[in-house]
């Protein structure tokens, strides 16, 4: 048994050694999976043209963060121009904000003070979760330009021929992950050139299994260059998903930390979308999700401190301000939460 133990533990560290930043002098170890817990900012932009304060309130609440935001290839249909939007999706009008005002002018000032300063072991601060609603490739090839621009802030990693070969990364103040569809991997792997370095990094393929199928069923592959992370729905952990949960028990918890070992063990991060605690009726004045709520602040907060135990290292939410706090009060040691609300 003892044997047994100790081959997995050697295989455990040689998943993390090939994630570990270990190309650099003293490099941070806070990128690791499972070394630190966030709370990820769920939607975090406008909604026809409300709601436009939520990437202040996330970035309020102090780095490190993960800040998702949505994407839609949006063609005009007077000048037959397409254009990346920040948007759930349709109805589009054309004038939703763009990632390149929305985000990442809006991030330059914390990303720049962050490159001039010596300590780096936050780093990331920002991890940018993109959820493309279109996958059209000039759309990936849009988004791909717009990143070279911002290339010095970016985590990075070289293109190599075989993607199972995971190349240590060059941590920096930006993490960019993005998410299964083979057609992203296509363009965010498989034409950058041989030498080259990535800039975003895909999820593992889990879409379409049974979520409360064993882990192992779930995600059978270690980590590679390319998919370094688990997007999961919360259903994977209770049945039926927010809706449906019932009270939290033993079982639950013992479910949540398989999950979540199993994907660290592996050398992924891992997310659970969206955790939300509010009564239905107040829904609507925040513009959430009804099939993301618990239905309460009691029971979602239940789950939050349960993913935080669990080592959760993405816990997708709209109320960014009450899972920080938990995070901040409650996560892992050593991990310090820095205000940048004075940062314009």
């Amino acid at each position: 048994m003892l044997g047994t133990m100790a081959l997995r533990l050697a295989g455990f560290f040689l998943i993390v050694t090939c994630v570990v930043p270990v190309s650099q002098p003293g490099a941070p170890v806070a990128i690791t999976p499972g070394s630190r817990v966030l709370m990820d900012a769920h939607n975090c932009y406008p909604y026809w043209g409300q709601w436009t304060d939520r990437i202040e309130r996330a970035l309020k609440t102090g780095t490190p963060l993960a800040i998702e935001q949505d994407l839609f290839w949006y063609t005009d249909p007077h000048t037959h121009k397409s254009q990346s939007f920040v948007t759930h999706g349709k109805p589009i009008h054309g004038n939703e904000p763009t990632m390149h005002d929305y985000f990442f002018e809006r991030i330059r000032p914390l990303m720049e003070a962050a490159l001039q300063e010596s300590d780096h072991g936050g780093w990331p601060l920002v991890t940018l979760n993109l959820d493309f609603k279109s996958n059209e490739a000039a759309h990936h090839a849009a988004l791909w330009k717009l990143l070279k621009q911002y290339e010095a802030w970016i985590c990075s990693a070289e293109r190599t021929a075989d993607v199972r070969k995971v190349m240590p990364m060059t941590v920096r103040p930006l993490l960019v992950l993005t998410g299964e569809a083979d057609s992203q991997e296509r363009d965010f792997y498989d034409i950058v050139p041989l030498g080259e370095r990535l800039l975003v990094f895909g999820a593992v393929r889990s879409e379409g299994k049974n979520p409360l199928s064993p882990a192992e069923v779930m995600v059978p592959e270690p980590a590679n260059n390319y998919r370094r992370w688990w997007n999961s729905p919360w259903n994977a952990v209770e049945r039926g998903g927010q809706r449906k949960a019932g009270p939290w028990t033993t079982q639950d918890e013992i479910r949540l930390q398989q999950l979540v070992t199993r994907a660290h063990e592996l050398g992924l991060w891992i997310r659970f979308y969206t955790l939300d605690g509010l009564s239905d009726r107040d829904l609507g004045r925040n513009g959430w999700d009804k099939g993301y709520n618990f239905g309460s602040r009691e029971k979602a907060s239940l789950r939050w401190m349960a993913a935080i135990r669990a080592g959760v290292d993405f816990i997708a939410t709209d109320q960014y301000e009450d899972v920080a706090a938990l995070v901040r009060t409650q996560g892992a040691p050593g991990h310090s939460i820095t205000p940048v609300s004075a940062m314009k």
